[in-house]
Parts: structure tokens; sequence; C-alpha cells
């Protein structure tokens, strides 16, 4: 069920996955991980609650060099194939915990409560889990396990790149809206920066949520 869980048990070790390789064509090919939005790059946004959260982060991508900066475990896809999908299996092959929580580099407004309320879900049952809104599945804001592996291999063999692929209702358990709007009530979360105006939507989103903290 979607909003069943024993709150205060000890969620198990999971690695957190950031997915920084996509194309950006709609951003003219720019690496959107260092986009600033409200004056931070949107990776110094993620990395913060990801290093709060987990033990291991792995970053995956199709140019190491650019992070070398970074304490995280760089990877590249496996797979040829740049997808979305690709990435989630390169994460999940090098992962040494048996989950992952996978997010795109590109959604600014990551939430800590509502990642820990998406792993609070995480039981032996499942392979993945999701949130839902407006009746859609979030993949790329989302928790997978390794038994996804063969899944996810035989859809890129055949050319299917898409991550609802994974998506079957009986093997993966959902957060509702109801329950994600407790912790964002706008869902910024969801909210990804794929062209630059979209950007210019986050700066001002950003400046609005600084406004609104200040207030409070």
């Amino acid at each position: 069920t979607a909003d069943t869980h024993t709150p205060g048990v000890r969620i198990r070790p999971v690695t957190g996955v950031i997915l920084a390789g996509g194309r950006a064509t709609r951003y003219g090919g720019v690496n959107k991980a260092f986009v600033d939005v409200g004056g931070c790059r949107m990776l110094d946004r993620i990395y913060p609650v990801f290093k709060d959260l987990f033990n291991e982060i792995i970053l995956v991508t199709n140019q190491p060099e650019a992070y070398l900066a970074w304490d995280l475990h760089i990877v590249t896809d496996l797979f040829p194939i740049r997808s979305s999908l690709a990435g989630v299996h390169a994460g999940l092959f090098h992962a040494s915990t048996e989950h992952i929580f996978a997010t795109a580099c590109d959604a600014p407004f990551i939430e800590k409560a509502i990642v820990t309320e998406i792993l609070s879900r995480i039981d032996d049952t499942c392979h993945t889990v999701m949130p839902e809104v407006a009746g859609m599945l979030q993949p790329l804001f989302a928790v997978y396990a390794k038994k996804c592996l063969p899944t996810i291999e035989t859809a890129l063999k055949n050319g299917r790149l898409q991550m609802f692929s994974l998506c079957r209702r009986d093997r993966t358990k959902t957060v509702s809206e109801k329950v994600l709007r407790r912790h964002d009530p706008d869902l910024s979360v969801f909210f990804n920066v794929n062209s630059p105006e979209d950007k210019a939507l986050a700066d001002e989103k950003a400046k609005l949520r600084e406004m609104s903290k200040g207030m409070k």
C-alpha cells in the first residue's frame, strides 16, 4: 500500500546515485550539473542532501573528468546508450548496497524529508519505490533494487529505453501525492531544469523559497 510504513524503523543502507549523463540538447549541450540556480549550482544543491543520507554516493556521467574535485564514486554507462535507464543500470551495477536512490542532476529543489519518506518504504518484496504525482510515477526520483538489473539489461539490449518499463505495479511501492505534499506543498522537488526558460523559472522559485524560509 502507498502510505503505510513503520515510523522510526531504521532505514537500511542505500547508495545515492546522481544521474549526470544526459545530452542537455534543450540546454545547448551545457553540463546542467554546474548550472547556477538561485546562486548555487544544481549539483551543489543535491550533494549536501546525499552526503547527509548516504555513505556511498555514485555519480553516473560520460564526462568523468569534470567531477574529479568531488568526493564521489564516478562511473560511466556500461551500455553505450544515452538514456536515464542506462544511468540507473550503471548506478545499480556499481553500488555496494542492495538498493539505490536515483535522481537526475537537473532537479535543484531536492528535499531530504521526501527522500527519507521514500527510503522508509523499502522492503524485500518490491523492486522499486516511486513517488506518484497526478497518477504518474516518478522514476527519476526513486529507489531501485539490485533485483531490477536483469530486467534493465534485457530492456537496454532490446532498445527499450523507457523508464516505465520497470514500473510494474505488483513490484512497485508508491508514495502518494498527499504524503509528498506534507513535506513539499508545491512539489518543487519534481521540477527539472531542461531549458534556459526552466532555469529562469527555477531562479524565481529559488528566490521565493528563500524569502519563505526567511519569514518563518
